[in-house]
């Protein structure tokens, strides 16, 4: 009777895999490396003498009135151009259900259900924390809930260069999901009012959009003024406005046609994924991260419940609920790491899917719309740079790991070393098959 097979968590990607897997970490290392440059300079400008300057760039309004698009350069930032950012989550989502790691149950369900652990745990800490604080609010349970890909891979690419590119696959599409998630929670929780006549314009103008698209119209200057039309009537229809930017990815082609090479999404997420990480998130990050930092606002925000719930909730929290769930995925389905693997990997990765940066800005500031604003800045700054730290440590830990294996296997073994193991791995042999037939 033959075995089955038992099914293993992280193991080998197929080639397709390993090459997109390549470029979005080859994108996503530089374009963190210009979030970590706009969040310092953020951070310098509004604790220096030109604090008040920093202020007036965030809130100088520029728009027309008549569209209702007057709004701040802050504003701007935070449901312009991370419209962007979610147009590529839009494409990631695609892409990933219709051509990646999601399209089969079996390698989904260990992401989506870590990723609802990273979620619930996090929430549930921020929640318990804050119910039992006389000064505590519930508002903020979702800021801590997403994790920032972004300052993600660019803390594992300096400190995790011969971990196995299955466990960098992982955080990945774990952060895909975490995404997504936090779109639906914007878009359920986050919509004070609704105009239903601008939202069924957003509707039509993206349902136009991907007609267009199922009719081969695949240029830039028809496709574009569709995707502002939606953007536009989806803000003005009280919906937060980067919810147009996903649905339009989602609605791009994911499966290449008989005469194309790859796929439009793939096309698309290769041109826009550097527009969106190399200039709309970093952007985001200089209108966003500057919070003044002294004692006294660390004081205020050490004593903040607040605050508190979001730093216990990405430190503590995300670790946590990513690894529990892993483990609860890994008992149920009697599963098992890889070859090689520890779940000190797992724990790792975890830890660097706390850094929430930029999503945990957006819903924090859609969550308190100014009250309590530069506490949750605080904490999502603080608990960003302990989650980076715990992260790379035990990374740098596992990475040393790997490749002391590596220099193992690549040092020539003499010949009189490599008789001796072939005896002994035939002792050994016929030592196992002795045991088997006295099990019989």
């Amino acid at each position: 009777m033959v075995r089955a097979r038992a099914r293993r968590l992280f193991s080998r990607l197929t080639p397709s895999t390993e090459q997109t897997l390549a470029d979005v970490l080859r994108t996503e290392r530089a374009g963190g490396i210009l979030l970590l440059i706009g969040t310092v300079v953020a951070l310098v400008w509004a604790n220096s003498v030109w604090a008040d300057g920093y202020e007036t760039v965030k809130t100088t309004v520029i728009g027309p009135h008549a569209l209702h698009l007057d709004l701040a350069l802050e504003t701007w930032a935070k449901d312009g151009l991370l419209a962007i950012f979610f147009f590529v989550i839009g494409l990631e989502l695609k892409r990933e259900i219709v051509a990646g790691e999601l399209r089969r149950p079996a390698t989904a369900i260990v992401p989506i259900i870590a990723a609802i652990g990273g979620m619930l745990v996090p929430a549930g800490l921020y929640v318990l924390i804050n119910a039992t604080s006389d000064a505590g609010s519930l508002s903020g349970w979702a800021v801590p809930v997403a994790t920032d890909i972004a300052f993600a891979i660019a803390v594992l690419s300096v400190v995790g260069k011969w971990l196995p590119n299955a466990l960098r696959a992982f955080l990945l599409t774990l952060a895909v999901v975490d995404d997504l998630l936090a779109i639906v929670i914007i878009a359920v929780f986050f919509t004070d009012s609704l105009a239903l006549g601008w939202l069924g314009a957003s509707v039509a103008s993206i349902a136009l959009f991907w007609f267009l698209i199922r009719k081969g119209v695949t240029t830039a200057w028809v496709l574009v003024p569709v995707g502002l039309v939606a953007w536009a009537t989806m803000h003005a229809s009280g919906v937060h406005a980067t919810i147009a930017g996903v649905i339009l990815g989602m609605a791009v082609p994911a499966i290449a046609r008989p005469h194309e090479r790859h796929s439009l999404a793939e096309h698309w997420e290769h041109w826009w994924r550097p527009i969106s990480a190399g200039f709309a998130v970093p952007v985001f990050a200089l209108l966003a991260a500057g919070v003044a930092v002294d004692g006294a606002a660390i004081a205020a925000a050490a004593a903040d419940p607040v605050a508190r719930g979001v730093v216990a909730g990405l430190v503590i929290g995300k670790p946590v609920g990513i690894l529990l769930f892993t483990f609860l995925v890994a008992t149920f389905t009697r599963a098992s790491l890889d070859r090689g693997l520890s779940w000190w990997d797992v724990l790792g990765m975890s830890a660097l899917a706390g850094i929430g940066f930029t999503v945990s800005l957006l819903i924090g500031d859609l969550a308190f719309a100014g009250d309590r604003v530069s506490e949750v800045k605080m904490a999502v700054l603080s608990a960003s740079l302990l989650s980076a730290i715990i992260g790379a440590v035990i990374l740098m830990w596992r990475d040393r790991f790997y490749r002391s294996v590596f220099e193992r296997r690549s040092t020539p073994v003499p010949d009189s070393r490599l008789a001796d193991a072939a005896v002994l791995e035939r002792e050994l042999d016929k030592r196992g098959r002795m045991t088997a037939t006295e099990a019989e």
